[in-house]
Protein backbone atom coordinates (compact mmCIF):
# COMPACT_ATOMS: atom_id res chain seq x y z
CA UNK A 1 0.00 0.00 0.00
CA UNK A 2 1.15 3.85 -0.45
CA UNK A 3 2.48 5.69 2.59
CA UNK A 4 0.42 9.19 3.16
CA UNK A 5 2.47 12.53 2.35
CA UNK A 6 4.10 14.13 5.37
CA UNK A 7 3.73 17.65 4.95
CA UNK A 8 7.10 19.87 3.97
CA UNK A 9 9.06 21.50 6.86
CA UNK A 10 8.49 25.29 7.00
CA UNK A 11 11.35 27.47 5.51
CA UNK A 12 12.00 29.16 8.36
CA UNK A 13 12.62 26.01 11.01
CA UNK A 14 16.15 26.01 12.54
CA UNK A 15 16.11 22.47 12.45
CA UNK A 16 14.52 19.51 10.17
CA UNK A 17 14.77 16.82 12.69
CA UNK A 18 13.13 19.50 15.05
CA UNK A 19 10.54 19.78 12.85
CA UNK A 20 10.34 15.69 12.28
CA UNK A 21 10.33 14.75 16.32
CA UNK A 22 7.94 17.18 17.11
CA UNK A 23 5.48 15.25 15.12
CA UNK A 24 5.94 11.56 16.25
CA UNK A 25 3.21 10.34 18.82
CA UNK A 26 3.77 9.74 22.16
CA UNK A 27 5.10 6.65 23.29
CA UNK A 28 2.81 4.30 25.36
CA UNK A 29 3.04 0.58 26.34
CA UNK A 30 0.90 -2.08 24.67
CA UNK A 31 -0.09 -5.32 25.76
CA UNK A 32 -1.21 -7.65 23.20
CA UNK A 33 -4.21 -9.33 23.66
CA UNK A 34 -6.34 -12.24 21.82
CA UNK A 35 -8.47 -10.97 19.00
CA UNK A 36 -12.69 -11.91 19.89
CA UNK A 37 -13.41 -12.64 16.46
CA UNK A 38 -14.13 -15.63 15.19
CA UNK A 39 -10.91 -16.96 12.97
CA UNK A 40 -11.31 -17.16 9.04
CA UNK A 41 -11.95 -20.80 8.08
CA UNK A 42 -8.69 -22.06 6.70
CA UNK A 43 -6.99 -19.45 8.75
CA UNK A 44 -3.43 -19.98 10.58
CA UNK A 45 -5.41 -19.08 13.82
CA UNK A 46 -8.16 -21.41 13.10
CA UNK A 47 -6.01 -24.08 12.54
CA UNK A 48 -4.07 -23.35 15.99
CA UNK A 49 -6.93 -23.05 17.57
CA UNK A 50 -8.22 -26.21 15.86
CA UNK A 51 -4.52 -28.15 17.29
CA UNK A 52 -5.58 -26.72 20.79
CA UNK A 53 -8.53 -28.43 20.96
CA UNK A 54 -7.37 -31.62 19.49
CA UNK A 55 -4.51 -31.28 22.38
CA UNK A 56 -7.15 -30.97 25.48
CA UNK A 57 -7.73 -33.80 27.57
CA UNK A 58 -11.04 -35.85 25.74
CA UNK A 59 -13.26 -36.65 29.27
CA UNK A 60 -13.07 -32.38 30.39
CA UNK A 61 -15.50 -31.08 27.96
CA UNK A 62 -14.56 -27.04 26.60
CA UNK A 63 -16.51 -24.42 29.32
CA UNK A 64 -17.97 -21.48 26.79
CA UNK A 65 -16.57 -18.20 26.60
CA UNK A 66 -17.86 -15.53 28.58
CA UNK A 67 -18.40 -12.23 26.47
CA UNK A 68 -17.39 -9.89 28.82
CA UNK A 69 -14.29 -11.75 29.07
CA UNK A 70 -13.46 -11.54 25.44
CA UNK A 71 -11.34 -8.13 25.18
CA UNK A 72 -9.53 -9.29 28.63
CA UNK A 73 -5.58 -10.19 27.83
CA UNK A 74 -4.87 -13.87 28.58
CA UNK A 75 -1.80 -15.72 29.27
CA UNK A 76 -0.10 -17.51 26.10
CA UNK A 77 1.15 -21.18 26.84
CA UNK A 78 4.87 -21.35 26.89
CA UNK A 79 5.11 -23.70 24.45
CA UNK A 80 2.86 -21.90 21.67
CA UNK A 81 4.92 -18.54 22.25
CA UNK A 82 6.90 -17.86 19.71
CA UNK A 83 10.75 -17.90 20.02
CA UNK A 84 13.21 -15.59 20.66
CA UNK A 85 15.66 -14.35 17.76
CA UNK A 86 18.15 -16.28 19.91
CA UNK A 87 16.58 -19.87 20.27
CA UNK A 88 14.95 -19.80 17.03
CA UNK A 89 17.12 -22.71 16.10
CA UNK A 90 16.66 -26.67 17.06
CA UNK A 91 18.10 -27.30 20.52
CA UNK A 92 19.29 -30.80 19.46
CA UNK A 93 18.76 -33.99 16.74
CA UNK A 94 15.71 -34.51 18.63
CA UNK A 95 14.06 -31.31 18.14
CA UNK A 96 15.45 -31.54 13.90
CA UNK A 97 13.60 -34.61 13.33
CA UNK A 98 10.62 -33.57 15.42
CA UNK A 99 7.85 -32.24 12.89
CA UNK A 100 4.55 -32.87 15.15
CA UNK A 101 4.07 -28.81 15.16
CA UNK A 102 5.46 -25.41 14.01
CA UNK A 103 7.52 -24.01 16.34
CA UNK A 104 5.67 -20.54 16.04
CA UNK A 105 1.96 -21.38 14.84
CA UNK A 106 1.62 -24.32 16.87
CA UNK A 107 0.22 -25.72 13.20
CA UNK A 108 1.65 -28.70 11.89
CA UNK A 109 4.76 -28.40 10.51
CA UNK A 110 5.87 -28.43 6.90
CA UNK A 111 7.86 -32.10 6.48
CA UNK A 112 8.58 -31.91 2.88
CA UNK A 113 12.29 -29.72 3.28
CA UNK A 114 13.49 -31.93 6.25
CA UNK A 115 12.59 -35.02 4.48
CA UNK A 116 14.45 -34.05 2.15
CA UNK A 117 17.39 -33.25 3.97
CA UNK A 118 17.24 -36.48 5.65
CA UNK A 119 16.68 -38.60 2.33
CA UNK A 120 19.47 -36.79 0.74
CA UNK A 121 22.00 -37.26 4.29
CA UNK A 122 20.86 -41.13 3.87
CA UNK A 123 22.36 -41.50 0.25
CA UNK A 124 25.54 -39.45 0.63
CA UNK A 125 26.20 -42.17 3.94
CA UNK A 126 25.65 -44.87 1.67
CA UNK A 127 28.07 -43.18 -1.07
CA UNK A 128 30.61 -42.76 1.48
CA UNK A 129 29.83 -45.98 2.56
CA UNK A 130 29.66 -47.64 -0.60
CA UNK A 131 33.27 -45.96 -1.14
CA UNK A 132 34.88 -47.21 1.79
CA UNK A 133 34.05 -50.61 1.00
CA UNK A 134 34.90 -50.36 -2.16
CA UNK A 135 38.49 -49.35 -1.29
CA UNK A 136 38.32 -51.89 1.21
CA UNK A 137 38.11 -54.53 -1.32
CA UNK A 138 40.72 -52.73 -3.50
CA UNK A 139 43.21 -52.83 -1.14
CA UNK A 140 42.40 -56.40 -0.45
CA UNK A 141 42.93 -57.71 -4.36
CA UNK A 142 45.41 -55.07 -5.73
CA UNK A 143 46.54 -53.46 -2.65
CA UNK A 144 50.52 -54.51 -3.67
CA UNK A 145 49.69 -53.14 -6.88
CA UNK A 146 48.55 -49.74 -5.94
CA UNK A 147 50.86 -49.46 -3.44
CA UNK A 148 53.36 -49.99 -5.88
CA UNK A 149 51.61 -47.61 -8.33
CA UNK A 150 51.14 -44.99 -5.86
CA UNK A 151 54.59 -45.55 -4.00
CA UNK A 152 53.23 -46.51 -0.33
CA UNK A 153 53.65 -49.11 1.55
CA UNK A 154 57.32 -50.58 2.53
CA UNK A 155 60.00 -49.92 0.48
CA UNK A 156 61.22 -53.12 -1.52
CA UNK A 157 65.33 -52.38 -0.31
CA UNK A 158 67.00 -52.11 2.86
CA UNK A 159 68.41 -48.82 4.12
CA UNK A 160 72.09 -48.47 3.95
CA UNK A 161 73.97 -49.05 6.89
CA UNK A 162 71.70 -51.77 8.68
CA UNK A 163 73.18 -54.84 7.86
CA UNK A 164 74.39 -57.50 10.44
CA UNK A 165 74.70 -61.24 11.80
CA UNK A 166 75.78 -63.73 8.69
CA UNK A 167 73.48 -65.31 6.23
CA UNK A 168 74.54 -68.19 3.79
CA UNK A 169 74.15 -68.47 0.55
CA UNK A 170 74.36 -71.03 -2.26
CA UNK A 171 74.47 -70.43 -5.61
CA UNK A 172 74.27 -73.29 -8.05
CA UNK A 173 76.00 -73.79 -11.60
CA UNK A 174 74.42 -71.81 -14.06
CA UNK A 175 72.46 -69.41 -11.80
CA UNK A 176 71.65 -65.88 -13.23
CA UNK A 177 69.96 -62.50 -11.64
CA UNK A 178 66.33 -63.81 -11.02
CA UNK A 179 67.42 -67.32 -9.22
CA UNK A 180 70.35 -65.52 -7.50
CA UNK A 181 67.99 -62.98 -6.45
CA UNK A 182 65.39 -65.40 -4.43
CA UNK A 183 67.93 -67.13 -3.11
CA UNK A 184 69.41 -63.91 -1.76
CA UNK A 185 65.96 -63.30 -0.17
CA UNK A 186 65.28 -66.67 1.28
CA UNK A 187 67.93 -66.45 3.09
CA UNK A 188 67.35 -63.45 4.73
CA UNK A 189 69.66 -60.93 2.71
CA UNK A 190 67.41 -58.64 0.90
CA UNK A 191 64.07 -57.50 2.03
CA UNK A 192 62.06 -58.81 -0.98
CA UNK A 193 62.33 -61.57 -3.37
CA UNK A 194 62.81 -59.40 -6.29
CA UNK A 195 65.08 -56.58 -5.54
CA UNK A 196 68.07 -57.96 -6.33
CA UNK A 197 67.37 -58.58 -9.99
CA UNK A 198 65.13 -55.54 -10.29
CA UNK A 199 68.47 -53.94 -9.22
CA UNK A 200 70.67 -55.46 -12.05
CA UNK A 201 68.16 -54.87 -14.67
CA UNK A 202 67.75 -50.74 -13.40
CA UNK A 203 71.39 -50.41 -13.47
CA UNK A 204 72.06 -52.22 -16.66
CA UNK A 205 74.29 -54.43 -14.98
CA UNK A 206 75.92 -57.60 -16.55
CA UNK A 207 77.05 -59.94 -13.92
CA UNK A 208 78.55 -63.54 -14.04
CA UNK A 209 77.53 -65.61 -10.57
CA UNK A 210 80.07 -68.73 -9.82
CA UNK A 211 78.92 -71.66 -8.07
CA UNK A 212 79.55 -72.02 -4.21
CA UNK A 213 78.42 -70.63 -0.76
CA UNK A 214 79.02 -66.83 0.15
CA UNK A 215 78.84 -65.97 3.60
CA UNK A 216 76.70 -62.43 3.68
CA UNK A 217 74.69 -60.39 6.33
CA UNK A 218 71.44 -60.02 6.81
CA UNK A 219 69.65 -56.82 5.99
CA UNK A 220 71.88 -55.51 2.81
CA UNK A 221 70.87 -53.64 0.04
CA UNK A 222 71.00 -55.06 -3.13
CA UNK A 223 73.81 -53.13 -3.98
CA UNK A 224 75.72 -54.52 -0.92
CA UNK A 225 74.66 -58.01 -1.86
CA UNK A 226 76.18 -57.82 -5.37
CA UNK A 227 79.44 -56.29 -3.91
CA UNK A 228 79.35 -59.26 -1.75
CA UNK A 229 78.69 -61.55 -3.87
CA UNK A 230 81.94 -60.19 -6.54
CA UNK A 231 84.24 -60.45 -3.83
CA UNK A 232 86.04 -64.18 -3.26
CA UNK A 233 86.75 -63.42 0.53
CA UNK A 234 83.30 -64.31 1.03
CA UNK A 235 83.08 -67.07 -0.71
CA UNK A 236 83.58 -70.39 1.84
CA UNK A 237 86.25 -72.90 0.45
CA UNK A 238 84.86 -76.35 0.14
CA UNK A 239 81.56 -75.95 1.39
CA UNK A 240 78.49 -77.01 0.03
CA UNK A 241 74.41 -76.25 0.22
CA UNK A 242 72.11 -78.99 0.25
CA UNK A 243 68.24 -77.61 -0.45
CA UNK A 244 64.98 -77.83 1.28
CA UNK A 245 62.71 -80.23 -0.27
CA UNK A 246 65.72 -81.24 -3.06
CA UNK A 247 66.43 -84.59 -3.66
CA UNK A 248 69.60 -87.37 -4.40
CA UNK A 249 69.19 -86.27 -8.38
CA UNK A 250 69.59 -82.27 -7.88
CA UNK A 251 72.05 -82.86 -4.58
CA UNK A 252 74.87 -84.74 -6.28
CA UNK A 253 75.91 -82.17 -8.73
CA UNK A 254 75.96 -79.45 -6.15
CA UNK A 255 78.42 -81.01 -4.73
CA UNK A 256 80.30 -81.57 -7.53
CA UNK A 257 79.86 -77.87 -8.23
CA UNK A 258 80.64 -76.56 -4.67
CA UNK A 259 83.69 -78.94 -3.40
CA UNK A 260 84.98 -80.59 -6.64
CA UNK A 261 83.95 -84.31 -5.91
CA UNK A 262 83.56 -86.53 -9.42
CA UNK A 263 79.63 -86.94 -9.55
CA UNK A 264 80.58 -90.62 -10.34
CA UNK A 265 82.50 -90.82 -6.44
CA UNK A 266 79.60 -89.58 -5.45
CA UNK A 267 76.93 -91.77 -7.27
CA UNK A 268 79.07 -94.62 -6.04
CA UNK A 269 79.03 -93.54 -2.66
CA UNK A 270 75.08 -93.59 -1.90
CA UNK A 271 74.63 -96.56 -4.17
CA UNK A 272 74.38 -98.95 -0.86
CA UNK A 273 72.64 -97.35 2.26
CA UNK A 274 73.35 -99.99 4.51
CA UNK A 275 76.68 -98.60 4.66
CA UNK A 276 75.74 -95.89 6.36
CA UNK A 277 72.90 -98.03 8.80
CA UNK A 278 69.95 -96.81 6.85
CA UNK A 279 67.43 -100.12 6.16
CA UNK A 280 65.86 -98.69 2.67
CA UNK A 281 66.58 -99.08 -0.90
CA UNK A 282 67.48 -95.40 -1.38
CA UNK A 283 69.36 -92.92 0.93
CA UNK A 284 66.54 -90.29 -1.03
CA UNK A 285 65.27 -88.17 2.02
CA UNK A 286 68.43 -88.52 4.09
CA UNK A 287 70.81 -86.25 3.02
CA UNK A 288 69.62 -83.15 5.05
CA UNK A 289 69.14 -80.08 3.77
CA UNK A 290 71.88 -77.31 5.49
CA UNK A 291 75.29 -75.75 4.39
CA UNK A 292 77.97 -77.76 5.17
CA UNK A 293 82.16 -77.10 5.17
CA UNK A 294 84.42 -80.33 4.35
CA UNK A 295 88.16 -80.18 4.28
CA UNK A 296 89.71 -80.46 0.88
CA UNK A 297 90.64 -84.08 1.55
CA UNK A 298 87.24 -85.36 2.31
CA UNK A 299 86.11 -87.86 0.08
CA UNK A 300 82.24 -88.63 -1.39
CA UNK A 301 81.89 -91.21 1.30
CA UNK A 302 82.76 -89.08 4.17
CA UNK A 303 80.51 -86.52 2.35
CA UNK A 304 77.40 -88.38 2.57
CA UNK A 305 78.06 -89.90 5.73
CA UNK A 306 77.92 -86.02 7.44
CA UNK A 307 74.79 -85.24 5.91
CA UNK A 308 73.25 -88.97 6.93
CA UNK A 309 74.21 -88.11 10.46
CA UNK A 310 72.55 -84.76 10.44
CA UNK A 311 69.49 -86.59 9.27
CA UNK A 312 69.53 -89.14 12.34
CA UNK A 313 70.17 -85.70 14.55
CA UNK A 314 66.93 -84.15 13.32
CA UNK A 315 65.04 -87.47 13.50
CA UNK A 316 66.13 -87.77 17.23
CA UNK A 317 64.95 -83.71 18.44
CA UNK A 318 61.95 -84.61 17.03
CA UNK A 319 61.60 -88.12 19.16
CA UNK A 320 60.78 -90.57 16.28
CA UNK A 321 60.96 -93.94 17.74
CA UNK A 322 63.93 -96.43 16.64
CA UNK A 323 62.99 -97.83 13.32
CA UNK A 324 60.47 -95.91 12.38
CA UNK A 325 62.66 -93.15 10.70
CA UNK A 326 61.73 -94.45 7.07
CA UNK A 327 57.95 -93.66 7.54
CA UNK A 328 58.35 -90.22 9.73
CA UNK A 329 61.10 -89.34 6.57
CA UNK A 330 58.57 -90.47 4.35
CA UNK A 331 55.58 -88.47 5.55
CA UNK A 332 58.16 -85.42 6.63
CA UNK A 333 59.33 -85.13 2.46
CA UNK A 334 55.71 -84.77 1.32
CA UNK A 335 55.01 -82.08 3.66
CA UNK A 336 57.98 -80.28 2.45
CA UNK A 337 57.52 -80.69 -1.36
CA UNK A 338 53.35 -79.91 -0.62
CA UNK A 339 52.95 -77.05 1.72
CA UNK A 340 54.58 -73.71 3.30
CA UNK A 341 56.18 -73.76 6.77
CA UNK A 342 53.28 -72.06 8.26
CA UNK A 343 51.71 -74.98 7.13
CA UNK A 344 53.33 -78.06 7.58
CA UNK A 345 51.25 -79.07 10.94
CA UNK A 346 48.30 -78.87 8.94
CA UNK A 347 49.61 -80.70 5.74
CA UNK A 348 50.55 -83.79 8.42
CA UNK A 349 47.21 -83.89 9.38
CA UNK A 350 45.47 -83.93 6.00
CA UNK A 351 48.09 -87.44 5.80
CA UNK A 352 47.35 -89.02 8.60
CA UNK A 353 43.21 -88.28 8.53
CA UNK A 354 43.16 -89.44 4.86
CA UNK A 355 45.74 -93.06 6.00
CA UNK A 356 43.36 -93.10 9.10
CA UNK A 357 40.11 -93.43 6.67
CA UNK A 358 41.47 -95.52 4.41
CA UNK A 359 41.08 -92.87 1.30
CA UNK A 360 44.37 -92.60 -1.11
CA UNK A 361 46.74 -89.77 -0.32
CA UNK A 362 46.27 -88.43 -3.95
CA UNK A 363 49.50 -86.14 -3.37
CA UNK A 364 50.98 -84.60 -6.68
CA UNK A 365 54.37 -84.72 -5.32
CA UNK A 366 54.34 -88.46 -5.46
CA UNK A 367 52.83 -88.28 -8.77
CA UNK A 368 55.27 -86.39 -10.28
CA UNK A 369 58.20 -88.17 -7.99
CA UNK A 370 57.85 -91.75 -9.22
CA UNK A 371 57.32 -90.24 -12.75
CA UNK A 372 60.18 -88.04 -13.06
CA UNK A 373 58.76 -84.47 -13.36
CA UNK A 374 58.92 -83.51 -9.65
CA UNK A 375 61.64 -80.66 -11.05
CA UNK A 376 59.81 -79.71 -14.13
CA UNK A 377 59.27 -76.54 -12.53
CA UNK A 378 55.51 -76.65 -12.18
CA UNK A 379 52.82 -77.98 -9.40
CA UNK A 380 50.04 -79.38 -11.80
CA UNK A 381 50.64 -82.76 -12.47
CA UNK A 382 50.17 -83.98 -15.99
CA UNK A 383 47.92 -86.77 -16.93
CA UNK A 384 50.49 -89.74 -17.73
CA UNK A 385 52.18 -88.99 -14.21
CA UNK A 386 48.97 -89.37 -12.13
CA UNK A 387 47.93 -92.35 -14.07
CA UNK A 388 51.34 -93.71 -13.96
CA UNK A 389 51.70 -97.08 -12.07
CA UNK A 390 55.23 -96.71 -9.58
CA UNK A 391 55.37 -97.37 -6.36
CA UNK A 392 55.71 -93.76 -5.27
CA UNK A 393 51.94 -92.63 -6.91
CA UNK A 394 49.39 -92.08 -3.98
CA UNK A 395 47.02 -91.44 -7.13
CA UNK A 396 47.12 -95.26 -7.69
CA UNK A 397 48.31 -96.60 -4.65
CA UNK A 398 46.49 -96.37 -1.09
CA UNK A 399 49.20 -95.66 1.60
CA UNK A 400 52.78 -93.99 1.81
CA UNK A 401 54.47 -93.54 -1.19
CA UNK A 402 57.37 -96.89 -1.46
CA UNK A 403 60.15 -93.61 0.14
CA UNK A 404 60.69 -90.40 0.79
CA UNK A 405 60.56 -88.41 -2.08
CA UNK A 406 62.89 -85.29 -1.41
CA UNK A 407 64.98 -83.94 1.77
CA UNK A 408 62.98 -82.61 4.89
CA UNK A 409 64.51 -80.02 7.03
CA UNK A 410 63.79 -79.94 11.03
CA UNK A 411 60.00 -78.36 10.80
CA UNK A 412 59.18 -80.98 7.97
CA UNK A 413 60.35 -83.57 10.63
CA UNK A 414 58.78 -82.31 13.79
CA UNK A 415 54.92 -81.56 11.60
CA UNK A 416 55.26 -85.13 10.61
CA UNK A 417 55.52 -86.39 14.19
CA UNK A 418 53.16 -84.03 15.26
CA UNK A 419 50.26 -83.14 13.15
CA UNK A 420 48.02 -80.31 14.70
CA UNK A 421 44.43 -81.15 15.44
CA UNK A 422 42.36 -80.83 12.50
CA UNK A 423 39.06 -82.26 10.45
CA UNK A 424 40.67 -81.87 6.95
CA UNK A 425 40.89 -84.19 4.29
CA UNK A 426 41.83 -82.00 1.20
CA UNK A 427 44.16 -79.21 0.69
CA UNK A 428 44.98 -76.62 -2.55
CA UNK A 429 47.51 -73.69 -2.81
CA UNK A 430 45.42 -71.04 -4.26
CA UNK A 431 47.92 -68.38 -4.90
CA UNK A 432 51.27 -69.52 -5.43
CA UNK A 433 53.49 -66.08 -4.95
CA UNK A 434 51.89 -65.96 -1.93
CA UNK A 435 51.74 -69.63 -0.81
CA UNK A 436 48.53 -69.28 0.44
CA UNK A 437 46.74 -72.67 0.97
CA UNK A 438 42.89 -73.52 1.68
CA UNK A 439 42.43 -76.83 4.06
CA UNK A 440 38.19 -78.36 3.52
CA UNK A 441 37.06 -80.97 5.30
CA UNK A 442 34.40 -81.59 2.50
CA UNK A 443 34.71 -82.35 -1.58
CA UNK A 444 32.31 -79.79 -2.30
CA UNK A 445 34.43 -76.96 -0.14
CA UNK A 446 37.61 -78.34 -2.31
CA UNK A 447 36.15 -77.62 -5.35
CA UNK A 448 35.50 -74.40 -4.48
CA UNK A 449 38.91 -73.83 -3.64
CA UNK A 450 40.09 -75.75 -6.95
CA UNK A 451 37.94 -72.62 -8.75
CA UNK A 452 39.62 -69.98 -7.06
CA UNK A 453 43.30 -72.18 -7.37
CA UNK A 454 42.12 -72.02 -11.36
CA UNK A 455 40.93 -68.38 -11.75
CA UNK A 456 44.67 -67.17 -9.91
CA UNK A 457 46.06 -69.29 -12.64
CA UNK A 458 44.30 -68.01 -15.47
CA UNK A 459 45.01 -64.49 -13.84
CA UNK A 460 49.06 -65.26 -13.62
CA UNK A 461 49.79 -67.89 -17.22
CA UNK A 462 53.76 -67.82 -16.29
CA UNK A 463 53.46 -68.65 -12.67
CA UNK A 464 54.36 -72.24 -12.59
CA UNK A 465 50.97 -73.58 -12.66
Amino acid sequence: MSMPERESPERGSNSLSDDLFSKLPAPSHQVPSVESTPPAPGSRRALREASRSEAAPSDVAAEPADASTNDAPVDVPAEAAPASAGTSSPASLDDLFAAEHDDTHGAPRKKKRRTGCLVALIIVLALIGGAVAGGAWAMNTYGDKINEIMGWGEPDDWEPGIASGEALVTIHEGDTGSPVSTALYEAGVTRTEDVFYDYLVKENIAVTFYPGVYKLQNKMTAEAALAALNDDANKLENSVGISEGGTLESSLPVITESIGIPLEDLQAAVADPSAYGVAAESLEGWLFPAVYTFDPEATATQVIQRMVDRTRESLTAAGVPAGDEQRILTIASIIQREGRTDDFAKVSRVIQNRLDDGMMLQMDSTAQYGYGELHAGVVSTSTEAQNDDNPWNTYVHTGLPVGPIANPNDAAIEAAMHPVDGPWFYFVTVNLQTGETVFSTTYEEHQAAIKTWQEWCRANPDQGC
